[in-house]
C-alpha cells in the first residue's frame, strides 16, 4: 500500500497507557483543529471539544467515569490529556448531534496518531456530565449552553506497543 493517508488509518490503534510527560501545546492545537474541521451535519459545526490537562479535574473525571463502570482505577490510562466531546444546541437532532461529536473524535484520534500520539475512545461522556459532579465541571469551565457529552479520549505519549486484532470476516460487502 502507497497512500500513507490510508496506512495511518490502518494502523492507528488505542493506547491503554502512557507517559506522564503532557504533550506539546502545538500538538494539542493540531489534533484539536483536526476536531472542528470534521465533517457536520448541514455544516452546523455542532461539537464542542473541551481539552483537560488540569491533573485535578482528570482524576475527577477519571473517579466519575470509573464510578459509572462499577470499578476503582483509572478509565483514561493515566493519559496526561482528555479530551471531551459534546454536542450542542446547533445540532439539528440528537442523533445527528452524535454523529457529528463522533466525527469530531474520529478525526482527533487519527491525528494524534499522525503525530506520533496515543490515543484511545472512551465512552460514558455523556454519563459523567449527566452527574451533579459531572454538570458543576462544565459550570467551572463556563460551559453554560445544553451540551450532550458524546465521546472522549484519552491523549498522551504512549507507553506501550500498540497491537492489532485480526479482523473479522464478513464485515464488508460489496454489491454491484
Amino acid at each position: 500500500m502507497d497512500n500513507e493517508v490510508i496506512k495511518a488509518l490502518i494502523s492507528r490503534r488505542s493506547i491503554r497507557k502512557y507517559k506522564t510527560q503532557q504533550i506539546t501545546d502545538e500538538e494539542l492545537k493540531q489534533v484539536l483543529e483536526a476536531g472542528i474541521y470534521a465533517p457536520t451535519g448541514k455544516g452546523t459545526q455542532s461539537p464542542l471539544i473541551i481539552a483537560v490537562q488540569n491533573q485535578e479535574d482528570i482524576a475527577l473525571i477519571n473517579r466519575l467515569s470509573s464510578g459509572i463502570m462499577g470499578r476503582d482505577g483509572l478509565a483514561y490510562y493515566g493519559a496526561p490529556t482528555i479530551i471531551l466531546v459534546f454536542y450542542t444546541e446547533l445540532a439539528m437532532t440528537d442523533y445527528i448531534g452524535i454523529l457529528d461529536a463522533s466525527a469530531a473524535c474520529t478525526n482527533m484520534l487519527n491525528a494524534a496518531h499522525a503525530l506520533g500520539l496515543g490515543s484511545c475512545w472512551i465512552h460514558r461522556c455523556k454519563e459523567v456530565f449527566e452527574t451533579e459532579e459531572g454538570k458543576a465541571l462544565l459550570k467551572k469551565w463556563g460551559v453554560n449552553e445544553k451540551v450532550v457529552g458524546v465521546a472522549s479520549m484519552a491523549l498522551g505519549y504512549p507507553d506501550m506497543e500498540p497491537f492489532t486484532k485480526p479482523r473479522r470476516e464478513g464485515q464488508v460487502k460489496i454489491i454491484k
